[in-house]
Parts: C-alpha cells; sequence; structure tokens
C-alpha cells in the first residue's frame, strides 16, 4: 500500500447516521437520569458511609451506550456487565502487577481488557475507562483491590442494566435487550 492510498483510507466514504427524533431525545435523558441518578443516590446512602462508592466514570459513556444507542451490540446486557467486570479485574492486577511504572500499568490495562472483553465477546468501551480507573484511580480505589471490579463497576453496572430495563420498554417504539448472551 502506498502512502497516498493509506490516506486516502482516512476520507471516510460512508453516508452520515440519520439524527433521532424527539421520542429518543426524550427516552435516552429519562434513562441517563434515572440510571445515573440511581448510582448516585446509592453511592451517597449506602455506599459511601462504608468507603465504597457505586459511581465511577466509565458509567457516563455506559449510560450513552445503553439509553442511547440501545441497539448497538455494545450496549447488551453481557456486554455492559461483563465489560465492566472482566476490565476491572485486570486494571487491578495491572496495578498491583505494575503500579510503579504508571505509564506500564495504564497501557497494559487498558490493552489487555480490550483484547479478553473481545475474546469473552464483552467488548464494552467503557470497559477499558474501567481499566484505567483502577490504575489511575488512587488510594481509595487502589485500596479496593478486587473488589473494584465487583464494586463498583460490577454492581453499578446492574444498576444501570436494571434502570434500562425498565426505561428502554416503556416506550411502544424501544426494545431492550436485542439479545442477553
Amino acid at each position: 500500500m502506498t502512502i497516498a492510498e493509506y490516506l486516502a483510507k482516512m476520507k471516510g466514504g460512508a453516508k452520515s447516521p440519520p439524527g433521532v427524533g424527539a421520542g429518543e431525545l426524550l427516552w435516552s435523558w429519562i434513562g441517563s437520569v434515572l440510571g445515573i441518578g440511581a448510582c448516585a443516590w446509592l453511592s451517597a446512602r449506602y455506599f459511601e458511609p462504608r468507603e465504597l462508592s457505586l459511581l465511577i466514570g466509565s458509567f457516563g459513556a455506559s449510560a450513552v451506550l445503553v439509553y442511547g444507542a440501545i441497539k448497538s451490540p455494545l450496549a447488551q446486557p453481557r456486554n455492559l456487565v461483563g465489560g465492566h467486570v472482566i476490565s476491572g479485574l485486570i486494571g487491578v492486577a495491572c496495578w498491583q502487577a505494575f503500579g510503579s511504572t504508571l505509564w506500564v500499568a495504564a497501557a497494559l490495562a487498558v490493552s489487555l481488557a480490550i483484547v479478553a472483553m473481545l475474546a469473552t465477546k464483552t467488548l464494552h468501551p467503557p470497559g477499558g475507562a474501567t481499566a484505567l480507573i483502577a490504575v489511575i484511580g488512587g488510594d481509595k480505589v487502589h485500596a479496593l483491590g478486587f473488589l473494584y471490579a465487583f464494586i463498583p463497576a460490577g454492581a453499578g453496572a446492574v444498576v444501570l442494566l436494571l434502570v434500562a430495563l425498565l426505561v428502554n420498554n416503556l416506550s411502544r417504539n424501544r426494545k431492550y435487550p436485542e439479545y442477553w448472551v
């Protein structure tokens, strides 16, 4: 391949997807408000008094998928929950093994999480952030050890899933999930 051919691939060429209607906007908003709100409320009320959390940054990206792109394979329950748990486990392992060299731990956490999610059919892009948070999340996250993969990563993903099941099926024009496994 020549350099010109390589650069030509970056032009794209596919047509932009269509916009969404007001109904989709409303249901996506309701789902994300309730899902992230539930994680935040449960975290403040029950988890934070116990030095835990139920809210991590990668859940913002998960909300985009499970409330705004509900037909995407990346938004399905197996991917949502499995992607966060697997990535959390890998992120913690990389922190524990390579945390003294942050750039190595960060690079390995994200790249190994991607490979593990692909291998287990649980690819969920926010999982990459979950793995990275395990490395760069600071003393509170590091103190959790492998519990981080289950609380907050797994438990928070389950809360987002429960809200997605309830909200995404209220509209007659929406159906979630497309499949479970």
